[in-house]
């Protein structure tokens, strides 16, 4: 481009810029449904826009060429583009619409270059200038659609760090403020105050927890180790949560349901507590189902004296002498110190059932015949059952 071209497109600039900042605006308003629509631009942020933009396109037109050592991610020629996209990001204007702007612009500088400068001009000159406008055009627009990306990602990295810290207060009780709790509730699409069961676990993907436990509404987030999750308890109650949970695959450990946002804290101890009794096997453990492995897992101390006292001469045996006394003793707790009931359970004589309940005995100091199975026996092979006394 010769220098008689660039005094020329200087001129063209310094007389042009407002009239072409009006037709740009109006027709922007008038065929970019995006901005005409939504009224998410201001007329006069968009006309400062389309001024600052048409000024700069005009400014780098009559340059004498790019540099191609010059970045024009740092170039400052391109700081009204930048501008432009993170506002429009901000506002939430899909960048379709901001793009399909700065199209139009181009269309209408490259009209208005030929209305009034175009017979000044040389021939090759006006398809040189028409050449480097475009190019101008598209480098423009990609530095819109980079400040446009860039502060999208700002925005969910800020807005994932904001859910983060809301889910660390909810399950730390700061939803017992009710300011805290109604900005959970609103960040996270929550009711504040109905009813919910709190669920936490390992394993379990959580796009199919969602689907499973559709159309219930529920809130997820991964932690280290893990997920954890609001439940809001529907007219099925907690049985349909549980029922769901159970078929969802992994380790989850679930609260009593409680009230409110408020309660998580409270619900978050109970389902991690009811986690631990799994002992890192699969299923569903529920609170309410837990209750003496949670009395345990709560007191380590006990449960490890229970363990010792009641079993410990067992768990000293070879495992093919210790298993079968474990067998048989788990069922006699559970069928209430029935003898013929256990030796149905274990399949074996109830003779072979007594045998071994003497053999208990013998080795524990403590007499199981003919006697009501003790609670601290069940409470010891719970405790034994689900690794709270390694």
């Amino acid at each position: 481009m010769i220098a008689d071209t660039r005094a020329v497109l200087a001129e063209h600039r310094r007389a042009r810029v407002e009239a072409l900042t009006d037709r740009l605006v109006a027709t922007i308003e008038a065929a970019n449904p995006g901005y005409r629509t939504s009224g998410l631009v201001p007329h006069e942020d968009l006309r400062r826009s389309c001024r600052d933009n048409v000024d700069r396109v005009l400014e780098l037109l009559g340059e004498p060429g790019a540099d191609p050592a010059r970045d024009p991610a740092e170039d400052p020629a391109y700081d009204a583009a930048r501008v432009t996209g993170r506002r429009r990001s901000e506002q939430g204007l899909p960048l379709d619409d901001v793009l399909r702007s700065f199209r139009l612009g181009g269309r209408l500088i490259w009209e208005d270059l030929v209305e009034h400068v175009g017979e000044a001009l040389p021939g090759a000159e006006v398809r040189d200038v028409g050449t480097r406008l475009w190019e101008v055009v598209d480098q423009t627009s990609a530095q819109v659609a980079a400040a446009y990306h860039a502060t999208e990602r700002a925005a969910v990295r800020a807005d994932e760090q904001l859910r983060a810290e809301l889910w660390e207060g909810l399950l730390h009780g700061r939803a017992q403020d009710p300011r805290f709790a109604h900005e959970a509730a609103r960040i996270l699409d929550l009711p504040v105050g109905d009813d919910l069961l709190v669920v936490t676990g390992t394993g379990p993907d959580t796009d199919r927890l969602l689907a499973a436990l559709a159309p219930l509404r529920s809130c997820w987030v991964r932690r280290t180790g893990g997920v954890v999750g609001l439940v809001l308890v529907g007219a099925g109650g907690a049985a349909q949560v549980h029922d769901v949970l159970r078929g969802v695959g992994g380790a989850l450990g679930a609260s009593v349901v409680v009230r409110g946002l408020a309660r998580v804290a409270t619900g978050f101890r109970q389902a991690s507590i009811a986690l631990r009794t799994l002992d890192g096997g699969a299923g569903l453990a529920t609170f309410d189902e837990r209750l003496p492995e949670a009395l345990l897992l709560t007191a380590p101390e006990v449960a490890g004296r229970l363990v010792a006292v009641w079993l410990g001469p067992l768990l000293a045996l070879a495992p093919g002498e210790a298993d079968p006394l474990l067998e048989t003793l788990e069922a006699w707790v559970a069928t209430g110190g029935s003898a013929t009931h256990t030796a149905t359970r274990v399949h074996c004589h109830r003779n072979t059932v007594l045998n071994r309940l003497r053999r208990v005995s013998a080795l524990t100091g403590r007499d199981l015949v003919d006697v009501v199975p003790p609670v601290e026996l069940a409470l010891a092979l719970r405790a034994h059952r689900a690794g709270l006394a390694q």
